[in-house]
């Protein structure tokens, strides 16, 4: 949630700032705003896209070689103008930005409030900000020892940046559970939640952990801990390309990730799976084949559309390793008391690696003697540094708020884990092994012939665009993704959608159906295809308006259905690699037809960081 960037150094600050800010705008879009340090210290905000506050900035004077910036996704208080950061703490002193949740900002405020502090807003974050700037004050100390003092009293999770009066060439940041990435040039830092600010002016970074702070000046860089330790910055290189986080001639970042996928699903392929040898190469499964070989079982931990790949690896797993496998809502699970066995272990899936709910839940099996194993789009995360080992999904910079080709990508590394590990442990023999190797190999060609041609899932968006509700149906591994399909629709078209195994529809959702009512099948061919074909025959007894999504050569599914997807046959494990795309164009097109802006659905954000 929430996007901060922050620039010190020979540069005009504000430039930097607000193209970082277009650029982090997936993370939050309900008010943004800057804070530049010249002879004085400015604050500007504006309630809603980031483009509002450009526009509110025409013509002043904005020369400033230090400043930071924020785009919001609301927490505390409404999103609204005196809501939106920077905030300035009632001396004037300090301007601060914050990503997280002050879960004790209550009780801080209380004491604040019986000293005569007035606040101007909602938000934890002012009173944050005015809790550091009092302990400065009454302990005569520096910001920097304010912060270490104020943050051993904070519970929640932050990501800070403070911009001084007093020190026209120093930021001060800190974080717990929020990221924070610092891009390392010749005189000049910039600070922001992820890189893609960063990717332009240099490609040496350092990650910024938990309970770090960090003093930022043009020529220096300084780490320390919360005990007033200093730290030496570990320097990486970014691996992205400044072309990955433009939209390179699409309309919109999703259909551009969307059309993206046969070369992601490649890439996440690549170098692992080896036809000819027959076999597949995973450096972190390998690392642990004897923990995995010997799991009790798996627990899948995730959040939304990871969750949803999570449904689909529960089949694989239970199918091909003949282990029991567990998915859990991340959210849920950190606040169960869960049996954790020394033998389990935990698989977490997240996009970006920084979700909160799920960075909480394996920190909490991780205690209790379980392997964590992330599949993880972004290199450096949190996720990836909390766990034993991984496996990356090289599925690049995905800027869309409704994910697409990073769930592709998901599939396609679990359903190699799965074929890998049910090799080594024999619980699929030679010949279906050589052939399911074969057919996710053949995923990247399928795909891309699927979206050669996507004018009748055009069509047939526009057909149903005005529908107020849809229903999605699907049976075996096509469950999670009619579940997937009707979260895309909901997310980018504000439709209702609903979605279900196919036998469960008489278990309470046929009562919704009439001849109003669009009801999506994914029902390629698989060893459920004749239960289907009943559930279908069900839907039109009683009028609903059937879209069939089925593989190539099916002659029966398209007489019964009233509009009809069709895609490449293959393999029912690889199945969901296919028959998700026409779910997210089906959704794609409804939301461009609505007219809404589907690259930052309303009330969305791209990374949950916070609870």
């Amino acid at each position: 949630m929430c996007g901060i960037v922050a620039y010190v150094g020979g540069r005009q600050a504000y430039p930097v700032i607000l193209k970082g800010l277009k650029r982090l705008e997936y993370r939050g879009y309900d008010s943004s705003g800057v804070a530049l340090l010249d002879e004085e210290l400015a604050v500007y905000k504006k309630k809603g896209k980031v483009a509002a506050l450009e526009d509110s900035l025409v013509g002043k004077a904005l020369q400033s070689r230090i400043g930071i910036g924020h785009t919001r996704w609301a927490t505390h208080g409404e999103p609204s103008d005196r809501n939106a950061h920077p905030h300035l703490s009632a001396s004037g002193k300090l301007a601060m930005i914050h990503n997280g949740i002050i879960e004790n900002y209550a009780q801080l405020k209380q004491e604040l409030l019986k000293k005569g502090y007035v606040f101007h807003s909602d938000t934890d974050t002012e009173v944050l900000l005015n809790f550091i700037d009092d302990i400065r004050e009454n302990n005569h100390c520096s910001v920097e020892e304010a912060v270490r003092i104020a943050l051993k009293r904070v519970v929640g999770a932050y990501v800070i940046v403070i911009l001084d009066r007093d020190h026209p060439d120093t930021l001060i940041a800190a974080r717990k559970g929020s990221p924070l990435v610092i891009g390392i040039g010749k005189g000049e830092h910039f600070l922001a939640s992820d890189a893609s600010p960063i990717i332009e002016y240099t490609k040496e970074v350092v990650y910024i952990n938990d309970y770090e702070l960090a003093i930022i000046r043009p020529d220096e860089l300084i780490l320390k801990n919360l005990g007033n330790e200093t730290i030496t910055p570990y320097v990486q290189k970014l691996d992205l390309e400044l072309a990955a986080i433009e939209k390179g001639g699409f309309d919109h970042f999703m259909i551009k990730e969307i059309f993206e996928q046969p070369h992601t699903i490649f890439d996440c392929l690549r170098g692992r799976l080896e036809l000819e040898q027959g076999r597949i190469r995973m450096k972190g499964v390998e690392e642990h084949m004897d923990r995995l070989m010997k799991a009790d079982r798996i627990i899948i931990v995730a959040c939304g559309t990871s969750w949803h790949a999570g449904l689909v690896a529960e089949y694989l797993f239970e199918e091909l390793c003949r282990i029991p496998v567990e998915v859990e809502y991340a959210s849920e699970f950190r606040y169960r008391n869960p049996v954790i066995r020394p033998g389990d272990v935990i698989i977490a899936i997240s996009q970006s690696g920084e979700t909160a709910d799920t960075l909480v839940a394996i920190e909490k099996a991780k205690e209790q003697g379980a392997l964590i194993f992330g599949v993880l789009n972004v290199v450096g995360s949190s996720i990836a540094r909390a766990s034993h080992a991984g496996a990356y999904t090289h599925a690049g910079p995905e800027i869309g708020v409704a994910s697409t080709k990073a769930f592709t990508a998901q599939l396609a590394v679990l359903t190699m884990m799965a074929i890998k590990l049910g090799m080594e442990k024999g619980s699929i023999d030679a010949v279906r092994a050589r052939h399911l190797l074969s057919e996710l190999a053949e995923i990247p060609e399928k795909v891309r012939q699927l979206l050669e041609n996507t004018e009748d899932i055009k069509r047939i968006a526009l057909k149903y665009s005005k529908a107020r509700d849809f229903l999605y149906l699907g049976r075996g591994y096509n469950f999670p993704v009619a579940l997937e399909g009707a979260l895309k629709l909901k997310e980018i078209s504000y439709i209702h959608a609903e979605g279900y195994p196919a036998a469960e529809m008489k278990h309470g959702p046929i009562a919704l159906v009439d001849d109003q009512l669009p009801v999506v099948f994914i029902a390629t061919r698989d060893a459920y295809h004749e239960k289907i074909i009943s559930n279908i025959q069900e839907i039109k007894a009683r009028r609903g308006k059937v879209i069939a999504v089925v593989s190539e050569g099916d002659m029966v599914i398209p007489q019964m259905a009233d509009d009809v997807i069709f895609v490449p046959s293959a393999d029912e494990v690889v199945a969901p690699l296919l028959s998700v795309i026409p779910m997210q164009l089906l959704a794609y097109h409804i939301g461009v037809e609505l007219g809404l802006d589907v690259d930052k659905p309303r009330n969305l954000a791209k990374s949950v960081t916070v609870e």
